[in-house]
């Protein structure tokens, strides 16, 4: 348990400050576009990580939005039930889960939609001896072939959304005080020390994706849906009254939209 403290505190310190919410995205953005300028310019060598079956890419990132709601679920309930003693504001403020379920449905949508009218069935991954009886991605793969369009990058999206979402959930921390001694404080230590590992997971892969896989476009649209989906939620509509709200705080909600505005 005192390893599990000593991890928390460290959390605390790290992914709870305003100023990691606030610079986040943008250092995001620069280790994407430095990432993608190192693959075109001096690219790295092949490593476990550049790997599409590495353990963290089959096992976490694949099921990124699954890991991060089941994680978020009981910490959204706990933490804002603990602040506030009302369930009917907690069922709201889990109601973000809902808007991340939605935002992760409808853009992967997109990116599927947007690959399979650009695409075209090769015979080879050399892109040679285009088969037009093809007409899908799935008809094409399924008769050995090798299908290509403009294939966004959803790790890029999915990564940067779920660490973005996962940092202004934590922020709430700095409100959340338990007795040691507690169950309460048991459970929520381990769930902050479980989402700050899952945050530097998405964080690293975020990376690995950018410096192995996709071409600058493919990731800058990816990243871009990624940012869209948090600031039009976090950003904007949850600090209007018909929303999910933003995670229970003491300053006032003034602050916290001046905070965004800089």
């Amino acid at each position: 348990m005192e390893h599990l403290e000593r991890c928390a505190w460290f959390l605390r310190g790290t992914l709870v400050r305003a100023a990691v919410r606030r610079y986040l995205p943008w250092a995001l953005v620069a280790s994407m576009l430095a990432g993608s300028l190192l693959k075109e310019l001096s690219p790295l060598p092949e490593s476990y990580l550049s790997n599409k079956r590495n353990v963290l890419n089959m096992y976490f990132v694949k099921m990124a939005w699954a890991w991060t709601f089941c994680l978020l679920l009981p910490f959204i309930a706990l933490t804002n039930y603990h602040l506030t003693g009302k369930a009917g504001l907690v069922l709201r403020r889990l109601s973000t889960l809902l808007v991340g379920t939605a935002i992760w449905y409808i853009c992967t949508s997109i990116f599927s939609n947007v690959e399979h009218y650009t695409g075209t069935c090769y015979q080879s991954p050399a892109l040679e001896g285009v088969r037009k009886e093809h007409q899908s991605k799935q008809q094409c793969h399924r008769e050995g072939g090798f299908w290509h369009g403009f294939d966004i990058s959803g790790h890029s999206f999915l990564l940067t959304f779920c660490a973005l979402m996962i940092v202004e959930e934590m922020s709430v921390m700095h409100e959340v005080k338990t007795d040691r001694s507690h169950c309460l404080h048991t459970a929520i230590t381990t769930l902050v020390v479980a989402l700050g590992v899952l945050t530097f997971i998405w964080v690293l892969m975020f990376l690995c994706t950018a410096v192995y896989f996709h071409n600058l476009s493919q990731k800058v649209f990816g990243t871009l849906f990624g940012l869209l989906g948090w600031y039009g939620t976090y950003g904007y509509w949850y600090l209007k009254a018909f929303s999910p709200g933003l995670p229970p705080q003491s300053c006032s909600l003034n602050l916290k939209q001046d905070s965004y505005k800089k």
